[in-house]
Order: structure tokens, then sequence, then C-alpha cells
């Protein structure tokens, strides 16, 4: 495990010591708790969170200073090691182009009229079951005392369902009524 300060770290790989500070802040490297940058889990780190398609694809282009020699001590990433963490990076981006996808998907269904929100249907729902449910229970005082003055079964019968289909056929009329203006008011 090598540590190293954030300037000697910026100086391995060749970066400045703010762009290091901003890996930093955006909790992409691995610190100790001195506040020192643990190489190996860094480098390890890095390459499982960084954008293959935005990697260096000549490989390593190398650092200029004149005339210093190369360190062999610093630890590079080939490109095997890299290519096992590809995919969590792909995953995760195929989770947000999906998602993403979705929402888009949800907003012109919504627009186009054919996706509502669940609280306005769930609310027109129970009016319109409210409402049906007062209509029925209405109807045996208005039929009371013409159904007590009728003696044919049959009679009562054919009185019976006129009532009842006039008073469901209302009904219907009126939730239609009523669900269009809740979805068009809401909107």
């Amino acid at each position: 495990m090598t540590i190293l300060s954030r300037t000697e770290y910026a100086n391995s790989k060749g970066w400045s010591r703010q762009y290091v500070g901003k890996l930093v802040q955006r909790g992409r490297l691995v610190l100790t708790l001195d506040g020192k940058v643990d190489v190996e889990a860094s480098e390890r780190y890095l390459a499982m969170t960084s954008d293959p398609s935005r990697s260096n694809s000549l490989g390593k282009v190398p650092l200029v200073l004149g005339h210093q020699e190369p360190e062999s001590a610093i630890p590079y990433v080939t490109p095997a090691a890299t290519s096992t963490a590809a995919p969590d990076y792909q995953k995760a981006r195929t989770r947000l182009a999906l998602a993403q996808a979705e929402k888009a998907e949800s907003e012109v269904l919504q627009a186009n009229g054919e996706l509502v929100e669940r609280a306005v249907v769930d609310e027109a729902a129970f009016a319109s079951g409210r409402m049906v449910r007062d209509l029925l229970l209405a109807l045996p005082p208005q039929l009371a005392p013409e159904l007590s003055a009728m003696n044919d079964p049959w009679d009562i019968e054919k009185y019976l369902m006129k009532e009842l289909r006039g008073a469901l056929e209302d009904a219907e009329r009126i939730s239609t009524e009523d669900f269009v203006h809740a979805l068009t008011t809401t909107s």
C-alpha cells in the first residue's frame, strides 16, 4: 500500500495539484485518515468510476519534464485492469438512460392526456361510487308509496326495473361529466 501526499500524487501522475484537489472534492480518490492518497486503492477506484469513452485510447502519454528518467515505481493501470470495472460504469449509465427515457415517455403520455395522476382518478372513482350509492339509497323512499298500491308482481318488477335503470343511467351520465371535469381541471 503506497501512501502519498496530494502534491506527490499529482507529480507522480503528471497532474496539477488543483486537479487532484478536484478529484478529492468529488470523492474520486481514496484518502487515509490523515488526508493522504492511497495510490493503489485510488487507481482501482478511478478505473472503476471513470468513463471508458473518455479514456486515452493511445495508452499513457509520457510526461516531458526535461531530462528526468521515467520512474519505474509508479504503478500503471493496465487496460486489462480497467476492463473488469467497465461493466459497472456501463450498467450505471444504462440504468440512468433507461430512467430518463421512462420519465420522458411518461411526460409525453401525460401531455397527450393518455396518462393521468392516480390521485385524480381515485378521487373521481370515490365520488362516483358515493353518488351511485346515494342515488340507489334514495329510491326506496321515492318508490314505496307507488309500490304499496301495486298488486301485480309483474308490474312491480317492471316498475322497479325502469326506476333502477333510470337511476343508474343518471349516475353514469353525471359520473362521466364529473370525471371529465376532474381530469380537465387538474391538467
